[in-house]
């Protein structure tokens, strides 16, 4: 690891393999968000092209590559597709509400099953338990935990905790607009493409607070695990000329 000069409190990765695009290497331009770093700072970064994990912020800092770019939709214009209102549709029963961030046994099962369904060969499968709660628990900043229960016919909303979660997402609230930092659902629920409506509760909870944007990370163009990024529009892209429509 060396420390890049031009920043004092910045740092770059040794070179790792791509987990996206196969025979690249991937760098990353990193810093440690502490209660050194005002609130603004940290705002700033995430607002222009950084992303959080745990208290680190980082982008990518690859060599003779820029194929990663930050896209952020614009919650105020989104109109949703006639597959999207299906979605909708499909999960009239299920009731989104942001809860206290404390981790629990249950949120850790469904993220088990989801990434030994979905993302086996990700980074993600070795995630301990303790490890799980750190990814809840340890922000600095203004960070929501959001589950998505499915309501059984007659029951009371006072009974939510125990109607089977389907879906959570661990999100940060920025400035201008909400940050999805991590979501997992049920994966034996596809039918209901749970990631797409939670995408779009996001959206419609980010006009609801006035806010202008669902900051989604990174999307790389050649990778068929992001593609479902570029549905959601209108959105920008993050350039060196700074946030563009597409």
């Amino acid at each position: 690891m060396e420390q890049k000069k031009d920043f004092a409190d910045f740092y770059i990765t040794s070179p790792q393999p791509c987990p996206y695009l196969p025979g690249r290497f991937e760098r990353k331009l990193f810093t440690h968000l502490n209660h050194g770093k005002t609130p603004q700072v940290v705002d700033h970064l995430l607002r222009n092209g950084f992303r959080r994990s745990q208290n680190i912020a980082y982008s990518p800092h690859c060599d003779s590559c820029n194929a990663c770019v930050s896209v952020r939709v614009l919650a105020r214009e989104f109109t949703t597709r006639r597959s999207m209102r299906r979605t909708l549709e499909a999960n009239q029963d299920i009731v989104a509400r942001r809860v206290p961030r404390v981790p629990t046994s249950e949120q850790y099962s469904l993220f088990g099953a989801y990434v030994d369904g979905r993302h086996l060969d990700g980074g993600m499968t070795e995630m301990s338990m303790l490890d799980y709660f750190t990814m809840v628990e340890d922000s600095i900043i203004d960070t929501v935990l959001t589950e998505y229960r499915v309501r059984p016919p007659g029951a009371l909303p006072s009974e939510f905790s125990r109607w089977p979660l389907v879906g959570v997402v661990l999100t940060d609230r920025l400035g201008d607009g909400l940050s999805m930092v991590y979501s997992f659902y049920d994966p034996d629920l596809g039918e209901r493409s749970l990631g797409t409506y939670m995408i779009l509760e996001h959206i419609e909870h980010t006009r609801a607070l006035g806010l202008d944007y669902v900051y989604l990370g990174y999307w790389i163009e050649e990778s068929r695990k992001m593609s479902y990024k570029a549905r959601f529009t209108p959105q920008e892209h993050l350039t060196t000329r700074g946030w563009v429509r597409r």
